[in-house]
């Protein structure tokens, strides 16, 4: 099930990138006047086809992977004299710049839109309140103290975790200072901290900013109460419930969440017994938890169940709804800064500053976008947003077979007052699928690393 719902989310996410990627393309060629003979979303065999009145057909094939927009071009086959003014290649040069242009633009207008329903339908979320400041870390030395709430990162500012972590990001492989303002929970007065980083993040392949500055976010306790149980694993074949309080493990008394998780990673693959609180009786339950073998070789045990999380306190929680016109302000301001972020982090692992290994695939991309789908809504809009800004900034790459190639070539065209002749743009294409299919095979391979 876990697989099916995996696979699902790429497929739906996979779905609404591409059409809206390739709709760009097909509604502006409409709007130059080409010809368009067809709207594939997909590769391979088609599922489903359909033709409209201006002959075009629609096809949703076998491969989510893709899409294409294929349009009347000479370049390409014999065109009837009377459809040659509807060429794709018979268009001036600014009409070709904008029909491929109009395909990330779409992507980034998607973006726009998600973050748009984001903050018109407003969401709540949990103010970024520090919990624990490791002692001698960079965030302890710059005097950041448990309970201050970080208020903004280099003056933009930050009601979540999210945004904090973002401001962070940006800071990826950089040897610099960076100014948090803070306020404390037991003061209302704010304070001003430079923290020094240096290559910060650099060379990481999971970078962790905040546990590199030495602090983790506040969190409510947890009591040891479990709440979800996965359909396989030694939880559910010993049959514990949602709403199971661990009171005990062979018979050392156990209060928190932490204290249950630290006694059953102790004890892999060997059988315990908890004493476990079910509305008004006491069980003991005999249960061997599974093994998962850590990134270092060695092994902790793990039951197949999660924590039931406790509701966040009211006045730690931070409102963010807007009307409609400010709304699609922030969206705007919101899709740019990620739009830079991703264009930095892409310059900063091109001259080595962050690892290759933050390279993302198909694989993590799904993975992602299930985890996101199961956590709401505003997750995984969130996270469609992200990706469909990552897919228009792709293609807008100075790379052969991209949209970015032409446009480099539509540019040099418009300079040049002819077209790049057709020898240099085949051998240009050969090398940028060359650079693409490593890339795509870089990125499959730490997908398959990330396993």
């Amino acid at each position: 099930m876990d697989f099916l719902h995996t696979v699902l989310a790429l497929i739906i996410t996979l779905g609404i990138l591409i059409t809206f990627h390739e709709f760009g393309h097909f509604w502006v060629a409409r709007l130059c006047g080409v010809k368009v003979l067809r709207f594939s979303v997909g590769f391979g065999k088609p599922l489903f086809t359909w033709h409209d009145k201006q002959g075009t057909e629609y096809v949703i094939a076998a491969l989510p992977l893709g899409g294409y927009v294929k349009m009347l071009d000479e370049r390409e086959g014999d065109v009837p004299e009377a459809l040659a003014d509807q060429s794709f290649n018979r268009k001036s040069v600014g009409q070709r710049f904008a029909i491929v242009a109009a395909g990330p633009v779409a992507n980034f207008l998607l973006a726009i839109l998600a973050y748009w329903l984001i903050f018109i339908i407003g969401t709540q979320v949990p103010a970024p309140l520090v919990g624990k400041v490791e002692p001698d870390s960079p965030a302890a030395l710059a005097g950041l103290k448990q309970g201050d709430e970080i208020l903004s990162v280099d003056g933009s500012n930050t009601p979540s975790w999210q945004e904090v972590g973002l401001g962070l990001l940006s800071r990826m492989g950089e040897t610099t200072n960076l100014t948090l303002n803070v306020r404390n929970e037991q003061d209302s007065y704010q304070r001003e901290l430079n923290l020094k980083l240096t290559n910060f993040l650099s060379g990481q392949e999971q970078p962790d900013p905040f546990g590199n500055l030495g602090i983790s976010p506040w969190r409510p306790e947890l009591a040891p109460v479990l709440g979800s149980i996965q359909s396989t694993g030694a939880a559910k074949a010993a049959g514990l419930q949602a709403g199971d309080k661990v009171i005990g493990v062979n018979n050392l008394t156990i209060t928190s969440w932490n204290g249950l998780v630290e006694q059953l990673q102790a004890n892999p693959n060997q059988q315990i017994y908890l004493t476990i609180q079910r509305d008004a009786q006491r069980l003991e339950v005999a249960i061997t938890p599974g093994v998962r073998v850590l990134e270092d070789g060695s092994q902790v045990g793990f039951i197949g169940a999660g924590v039931d999380v406790p509701e966040w306190p009211a006045e730690l929680l931070r409102e963010q709804r807007f009307g409609p016109v400010d709304s699609l302000v922030r969206a705007s301001q919101k899709t740019a800064e990620m739009s830079w972020l991703t264009l930095n982090s892409l310059g900063k692992m091109v001259t080595g500053l962050i690892s290759p290994s933050n390279l993302s695939g198909p694989i993590t991309i799904a993975r992602v976008a299930s985890d996101s789908a199961r956590s709401g809504w505003e997750s995984f809009i969130s996270f469609l947003a992200y990706v469909s800004i990552s897919l228009g900034i792709l293609n807008l790459l100075p790379i052969p077979v991209l949209d970015g190639g032409h446009l480099f070539f539509y540019a040099i065209e418009a300079i040049r007052r002819k077209p790049v002749t057709e020898a240099v743009q085949e051998a240009a294409t050969r090398v940028g699928i060359l650079m693409l299919g490593s890339l795509m095979l870089l990125a499959f391979y730490f997908d398959l690393m990330r396993l």
